[in-house]
């Protein structure tokens, strides 16, 4: 269930049969000449979906929050298209949105992960939601809460077939096994941007500092990839692996106390 594509009695109707939610976040910004501006949102949505469909054909129903679109991703701002948030600002975001949430009922929020750059500002989020209840001694009135997430591309199944398809050719930014998985939820875009070679064909290594910086070291902004591996076949063994782990991961999450 799409919380946007459902009724606000829809959603209290929900609430008194589960009280947890996936949360997916990611990011808009540039991934490399055959990548969507879009894929670190695009990619938690799809698996964040499979999972819901999978559990829902099982009777039990999983509730989709709005994706959080703008991720922190200051390093790409010199590629047009992309769009950044400072960290702090995204802390309040994702505070702001989890508290809504809970003032509702909602009491377990699993965030599926789409970009590595938010991942210390989703855990610095999160000791500010906690915080907020351990300076008091009575939590300060506020509704007990867990946060949990996971990076999808990090995952033992996903990982590992990543390994085996793609080898060096997986890098670090605009890799295959993320251009795979928008390549088979998108098939008519993906073949509009797909190309059969880059040059170099792995994007070279490097640090990352600031936008100008970025643009400097990784020219077409790929960093040690070769999405030219991508095709939708593996997209969907992907997204498959995925929403099997993760689907897993969110049934024993919402059985913490």
């Amino acid at each position: 269930m799409r919380m946007q594509l459902c009724t606000w009695p829809e959603v209290e109707g929900y609430l008194k049969k589960s009280s947890g939610i996936i949360m997916p976040i990611g990011s808009t910004e540039q991934h490399g000449p055959t990548g969507f501006i879009g894929t670190d949102a695009l990619c938690p949505e799809l698996i964040a979906d499979g999972i819901a469909a999978k559990l829902g054909a099982q009777k039990n129903a999983v509730m989709i929050a709005p994706t959080i679109n703008v991720g922190m991703a200051q390093h790409h701002l010199g590629f047009p298209g992309s769009m950044a948030l400072r960290p702090t600002t995204l802390i309040a975001v994702i505070v702001d949105c989890v508290n809504s949430l809970a003032r509702h009922g909602f009491d377990h929020f699993f965030f599926i992960n789409g970009h590595g750059g938010n991942t210390p500002t989703m855990q610095a989020a999160f000791s500010e939601i906690y915080a907020a209840r351990s300076f008091h001694a009575d939590g300060a009135g506020l509704p007990s809460v867990r946060c949990d997430f996971a990076n999808w591309w990090k995952i033992k199944s996903v990982k590992k077939l990543a390994d085996e398809l793609f080898g060096e050719g997986e890098g670090f930014h605009a890799t295959p096994s993320e251009v795979a998985l928008t390549y088979y939820g998108y098939p008519e875009d993906g073949a509009r941007v797909h190309q059969k070679t880059l040059e170099p064909r792995l994007a070279p290594l490097g640090p990352i500092y600031d936008a100008e910086d970025y643009r400097r070291r990784f020219p077409d902004g790929r960093i040690g990839s070769d999405p030219t591996l991508a095709t939708p076949d593996i997209g969907k063994r992907l997204l498959e692996a995925a929403v099997e782990e993760l689907g897993n991961d969110y049934e024993a999450f919402l059985k913490q106390d």
